[in-house]
């Protein structure tokens, strides 16, 4: 079903309180790309593995150099109105949780206090070896003190904050190690490979138990780690909503499916429900 938010407003008000799931195409409009096209289909090249990171320094040189060119572009994006609808579903008590897959804390920067961070935050980053953490921005100066000759900007974002760099950059950027240890910095976030740790995934089932219904906006839900919680629902009897622009994982599942951008639907919809 296409675009119709007066449908989506009925599901919310009849529903409610709802625990919602974002993904990429929540923050598409932020000027933030999504993984995936409409058909589901992985749309750049192969991403980074947690284990190449960890063993590989060649991996983590990619990781850095792509980064080093992204991160600025991450760093400034704002909120958009799929974002700040969110945050008037959770004033209006309609919304009790977000569990977004995004890293981008572009719920956060929209005042939404129930937030969990499904695959991490990208502004920070950890030592794996001892554990300490530092800033986002941070590592970004250190990145550009240590490799003045490397690009600072790109025209090419991808979804996790990196993005295209020449070939011929990687292999000579100096990765910072930790100042205090010496060990390897990653991003404080779940690479593909990597596990989403078990007590979050308590949570959000816990929550979920406590919803009337599930509402997905702007995900495919291809990766396991969120399709999960549908199902979870769906077994639980619990009504679904899905708003996406192509097919996902979930849709034999959904009560509702509108196959449409988020930021064309949902701000609609919400703004049905704060006028009533």
């Amino acid at each position: 079903m296409p675009n119709n938010p007066q449908l989506l407003a009925q599901f919310i008000q009849a529903h409610q309180p709802l625990v919602v799931i974002t993904g990429a195409g929540c923050s598409s409009a932020s000027g933030i790309p999504t993984y995936r096209d409409e058909d589901g289909t992985w749309q750049r090249s192969t991403p980074i593995q947690h284990q190449d990171f960890v063993s590989k320094p060649e991996s983590r040189q990619r990781y850095w150099a792509r980064s080093l060119a992204g991160w600025p572009v991450v760093a400034s994006a704002q909120p958009n109105a799929t974002h700040v609808a969110l945050k008037a579903l959770e004033d209006q008590r309609l919304c009790s949780l977000v569990v977004t897959q995004n890293v981008d804390r572009l719920h956060q920067r929209s005042g939404q206090q129930a937030v969990i961070d499904l695959h991490g935050r990208l502004d920070r980053v950890h030592c794996l070896d001892c554990h300490h953490e530092v800033s986002r921005d941070d590592m970004q100066t250190r990145l550009m003190e240590e490799n003045p000759h490397m690009p600072t900007s790109t025209t090419r974002l991808a979804p996790d904050g990196d993005a295209d760099v020449a070939e011929n950059l990687i292999n000579k950027i100096l990765v910072p190690d930790c100042d205090h240890c010496g060990g390897v910095l990653k991003p404080a976030v779940v690479f593909y490979g990597g596990s989403v740790p078990k007590r979050v995934v308590s949570r959000v089932f816990d929550r979920i138990d406590q919803a009337s219904g599930v509402l997905v906006i702007g995900s495919s839900l291809m990766v396991f780690s969120s399709f999960r919680f549908c199902r979870h629902a769906a077994r639980s009897g619990l009504p679904i909503a899905i708003v996406n622009a192509g097919k996902t994982r979930a849709d034999d599942l959904a009560t509702l499916k509108l196959d449409t951008d988020c930021e064309m639907t949902l701000p609609t919809a919400v703004q049905m429900l704060v006028n009533k």
